[in-house]
């Protein structure tokens, strides 16, 4: 993990964000641990992962690639 983005830009595009959130709520269905204090009406896993993404705590890598076959590993708290 590097201290800066070097590929692309320095937040989570919106392709990252459906992918990391389509895998987190197929974990969180499957019964992985919550990481994040829910409201009491919450249950939806689409909503749980989103509201984890929005809380910064998932311990998940981007990893960025370029057409020249160069990548970077991207930890996901690093990226706004």
């Amino acid at each position: 993990m590097s201290g800066n983005v070097l590929i692309g830009p320095p937040k989570l595009t919106r392709f990252e964000r459906a992918r990391i959130a389509g895998a987190r709520a197929l974990q969180v269905s499957l019964g992985a641990p919550i990481l994040v204090e829910l409201p009491a009406k919450m249950s939806d896993p689409i909503d749980i992962a989103l509201a984890e993404i929005k809380a910064g705590i998932l311990p998940m890598t981007i990893r960025r690639t370029l057409p020249d076959g160069s990548h970077q590993d991207i930890a996901l708290a690093e990226l706004s």
